[in-house]
């Protein structure tokens, strides 16, 4: 009597900080930016959009909430609602805090939503779900032609990392600035930091010494 076994086969391990971070270059995080056309409103919006996540490191969640009472010009600080309870305060740099006001004069439709970033077709309201952002990242990938493994928001906090690394900051500081609750999340780009990895490399045996 054959026997059915398929309970008996082991999972696939799931080992924590098992996969790469993927990442964008600086010269195609630029690309991005430039290609969005700002003679219209979109184009306005999604250049202002891809700024803060290249930039500050956002989460799409933390843009797609975000209010127009979460920017205190005065003062030059953005308040980020991130996970739970949580509020951060961040400096706004001048390319950022330019781009959002560009966007709110001449890209924002009129609308009562007190939403920062608004759809571009009526109904004017914010978007439904960090999915949107995704989009706006997609497509903006697809005008640069570039065709990365993972194509969503998470793409640009990562490149941020990627390029404070090549810049000589230290884990400890990405963390910080992407806002990491635990000091092991940011674990996960010693993997590509290139120069502490050719430190701890060996000899390939039978390879030039």
């Amino acid at each position: 009597m054959a026997a059915d076994l398929a309970q008996f086969v082991p999972t696939v391990a799931d080992w924590r900080l098992a996969s790469v971070p993927k990442y964008l270059q600086p010269e195609e995080v630029n690309s991005l930016l430039k290609n969005c056309d700002q003679s219209k409103p979109t184009g306005v919006r999604d250049y202002a959009i891809l700024l803060l996540l290249s930039r500050l490191g956002l989460r799409a969640g933390e843009v797609t909430k975000m209010t127009l009472e979460d920017f205190n010009w005065n003062q030059g600080e953005l308040t980020i609602l991130g996970k739970g309870p949580r509020k951060d305060r961040l400096p706004i740099p001048c390319d950022v805090g330019e781009a959002i006001v560009k966007y709110l004069k001449h890209g924002r439709p009129k609308c009562r939503t007190r939403r920062v970033f608004v759809r571009a077709r009526a109904p004017y309201k914010g978007f439904a779900s960090s999915g949107s952002l995704c989009n706006i990242v997609e497509r903006a990938l697809c005008r640069s032609n570039l065709e990365p493994t993972h194509k969503g928001a998470h793409l640009l906090r990562h490149s941020l990392a990627n390029h404070m690394l090549q810049k000589g900051s230290t884990i400890a500081e990405i963390g910080e600035i992407l806002r990491h609750q635990l000091p092991n999340t940011t674990e996960i780009y010693t993997k590509i930091d290139l120069n502490a990895l050719n430190s701890l490399a060996q000899p390939w045996p039978g390879g030039e010494i």
